[in-house]
């Protein structure tokens, strides 16, 4: 068996390298970002595998005849040690069974692992995708060995991403009265940032009337930094320290159309210290509370941040930072773990411009694009 890692820039154009010189009959072993020491070669490393050793090897070994009984047991010993060799690298570098024979399965497979999307997620929808796109009638062994149509692939594997989360990019729970928002979320999540951009584009573009809440008493530069930002949009603004006082100023300020609730940075020790904010934003049923989260975040500790804040119960799940990150897998991982909607990504600090609504198309495009996967369908 023959294994060899390849480097490129994409996930895409290293496969297509490997099938160049390794030829259709090789296999994908593995894809995923490439070790720091070995990021020169390039950003991303794919392992494939051909265990055909062609006839040259045979003629070798054909040629290879021991002249003693050293030179006997020295070829016996290397015989072994290939042996053992071969044994080894079957069991660490093959690919899954469920692969082997089937391209698009394995370069798409790939692309979302090496995107950071959970792999037995990733294994459920390239399956799911080829069921889409064969219409379900085939059996799994027709589905291998029959050639593809690869654009109906992608189109199917498109629609398999975007029917596995939800979006809803809305502020507040109530369509009339006053529509209030809270975000919570870890320290430098960037959600005073987020707040004010969220005050422009659906308060003041939009001609209504805004209050912007403090109620971070953990840092008095990002009360500072709120009221500042407020001064110069000219909107309502008060710091709190209560959840009492919140709560009377909510009903003070009915009349306002929207109502934004900047809350703390709590890291995972500190959560626990604000039970008495968390009960009053999960009791509150006019309180639309979503947790924004750094896209850029590692996507173990984002699962377990996503599970601390859950004390919370927020509704919705707000992404920033992805211009900080080139792989959007732990999005889509939490988005369809929690079954949380997705309502805004951040994509950077300008103000207001750097905010979006998320939707199915443009988190499937994030994922995609730029890895030879891109769909016409996205859209």
């Amino acid at each position: 068996m023959k294994i060899k890692s390849y480097y490129s820039r994409s996930v895409e154009s290293a496969i297509a390298e490997a099938r160049e010189e390794l030829g259709p009959e090789a296999m994908l072993v593995e894809s995923r970002k490439a070790a720091p020491d070995a990021r020169h070669l390039g950003e991303y490393e794919v392992v494939f595998a051909l265990t055909s050793d062609g006839p040259h090897a045979t003629a070798t070994a054909a040629a290879t005849t021991p002249r003693d009984s050293l030179s006997h047991d020295v070829a016996e010993l290397k015989k072994e040690l290939e042996g053992m060799r071969r044994a080894i690298t079957r069991t660490a570098f093959a690919p899954p069974q469920w692969l082997s024979g089937a391209p698009d399965l394995s370069d798409a497979y790939a692309v979302l692992t090496a995107n950071e999307i959970d792999p037995d997620l990733a294994r459920e929808i390239v399956q799911s995708a080829e069921s889409r796109s064969s219409g379900g009638a085939r059996s799994k062994v027709a589905q291998l060995n029959q050639a593809r149509d690869s654009g109906a692939y992608q189109q199917a594997l498109v629609q398999e991403l975007a029917s596995r989360f939800t979006v809803k990019p809305a502020l507040g729970r109530t369509e009339s009265g006053a529509r209030i928002t809270a975000l919570v979320g870890p320290p430098g999540a960037g959600k005073t940032t987020t707040l004010v951009k969220l005050a422009v584009n659906y308060g003041l573009a939009c001609r209504r009337p805004v209050l912007m809440i403090s109620m971070d008493n953990h840092r008095i530069a990002a009360a500072e930094q709120l009221r500042s930002y407020a001064g110069i949009l000219g909107v309502g603004f008060q710091v709190l320290e209560t959840v009492s006082a919140l709560a009377q100023s909510i009903e003070e300020n009915r009349s306002k159309d929207l109502i934004l609730i900047d809350t703390p940075g709590l890291g995972f020790t500190e959560i626990s210290d604000s039970s008495t904010l968390a009960r009053f934003l999960s009791t509150r049923p006019d309180i639309d509370t979503q947790l924004a989260l750094a896209a850029s975040v590692k996507p173990a500790d984002m699962a377990r941040m996503v599970d601390a804040y859950q004390v919370f119960k927020p509704q919705r799940l707000v992404f920033t930072k992805l211009d900080e990150t080139s792989s959007f897998g732990p999005i889509f991982n939490e988005a369809v773990r929690t079954g949380m909607p997705l309502s805004f990504f951040a994509t950077g600090q300008r103000i207001p411009e750097d905010l979006e609504e998320v939707t199915p198309g443009r988190l499937t495009s994030l994922i995609l694009s730029g890895q030879g996967l891109r769909s016409r369908a996205v859209a």
